[in-house]
């Protein structure tokens, strides 16, 4: 079968192949090191046939993997290559070329502004929430930790007390008397026992209710600095992963759910930026979303558009600290067009405000 006179020269499997021939792949080849499994073809030719699987609406691994065996354009791709299979491509997906995929991503992107398909002027920012595919109830929450981790020091501080240990209570100083039990009883020659119809000596009681202490202790504090500072929850499955509401809610119980808030970026009818992030609300994922562009793109927007679920202090401090220019719909944009908005004279949008005195002054 002659390829060439099969696939027409305007098909747009010759214009992306043409695109992406001209990306530097060092950093994916780096990511297939010549240790571990040889891949079946090039990661260059997978690469591009899953861009090129995505861009026909194929999203499945079995589908990408029979499409190179039935489909001419996806022949064409391989160039003479073996098909690889199914878990070939899954492997490449979500395994250790993401970081290599997404400076790809990003390289096309910078070319299509060379090419002079997109500019810096403006930049459209929307984000969706995805499901992520941890178990739903696996979900660890910042205030029941943190309550559980206070009952712990208390009850570490009344032992401290028993013992004549003064001083702030922390997990360095509760490890002491653990090793000193543990030394004890081994001294003592104490025979530890487990398990029903057993007597436990009164030695080992007293380390296992330390011991017991100082694990719950560091277990607490393991699962406060998994959630960082800017989470409230996460998923034991999944800890990257926050239980936030979804757009999909069949059953109307507003069941929280682990998963991401993706933000892509708009320009030019191109998207020039993707991003997950575990915050439930768009406000406050803004700006580690724009820092993020601006370090990739090695530019920044000029003029920021978004929905009202991006107002904020922060975010208007932020943007006008950078020289950039808001264009970010007022949450109560709608509510002051109404007679009623305006009659209330509590409200600083009815006031006027005076620069030299800085203060608002009641209108009429």
């Amino acid at each position: 079968m002659d390829m060439e006179i099969t696939i027409p020269q305007d098909d747009p499997v010759r214009l992306l192949s043409a695109q992406l021939e001209e990306l530097d792949y060092r950093k994916l080849y780096h990511a297939y090191s010549s240790q571990g499994r040889k891949s079946a073809a090039e990661p260059r030719i997978i690469f591009e046939v899953l861009v090129y699987g995505y861009m026909c609406g194929i999203y499945s691994t079995r589908k990408w993997e029979e499409a190179c065996w039935k489909r001419v354009d996806f022949m064409w791709l391989l160039q003479g290559e073996p098909v690889p299979d199914y878990s070939t491509f899954a492997r490449f997906r979500t395994g250790r070329t993401k970081e290599a995929v997404k400076d790809l991503f990003y390289q096309f992107v910078r070319r299509l502004e060379e090419m002079g398909e997109t500019e810096h002027e403006e930049v459209f920012i929307d984000g969706t929430k995805i499901e992520s595919r941890a178990n739903r109830y696996t979900f660890v929450w910042r205030k029941t930790t943190e309550k559980y981790l206070a009952k712990v020091k208390d009850t570490v501080r009344g032992e401290f007390a028993c013992r004549g240990i003064s001083g702030n209570v922390a997990p360095k100083k509760l490890r002491a008397p653990v090793s000193s039990e543990k030394a004890s009883c081994e001294e003592a020659g104490i025979q530890f026992v487990h398990g029903a119809g057993h007597h436990k000596p009164p030695e080992q009681r007293a380390y296992e209710k330390l011991s017991a202490l100082l694990e719950k202790w560091e277990g607490y504090e393991k699962k406060l600095f998994t959630m960082g500072n800017c989470r409230s929850s996460y998923s034991k499955t999944d800890p990257d992963a926050a239980f936030m509401h979804m757009k999909e809610d069949h059953m109307r119980s507003g069941q929280l759910k682990p998963g991401y808030n993706v933000q892509i970026a708009v320009n030019s009818e191109y998207i020039t930026g993707a991003a997950a992030f575990p915050n439930r609300t768009d406000s406050g994922t803004l700006c580690p979303f724009l820092r993020r562009l601006e370090q990739q793109h090695r530019a920044k927007y000029r003029d920021i558009a978004a929905d009202a679920g991006y107002e904020s202090l922060d975010n208007y401090l932020y943007l006008e600290d950078n020289g950039q220019i808001s264009f970010i719909k007022p949450i109560n944009y709608e509510s002051r067009k109404t007679r009623k908005f305006k009659q209330q004279i509590g409200r600083r949008e009815n006031m006027s405000y005076d620069i030299q005195k800085d203060c608002y002054i009641l209108c009429g």
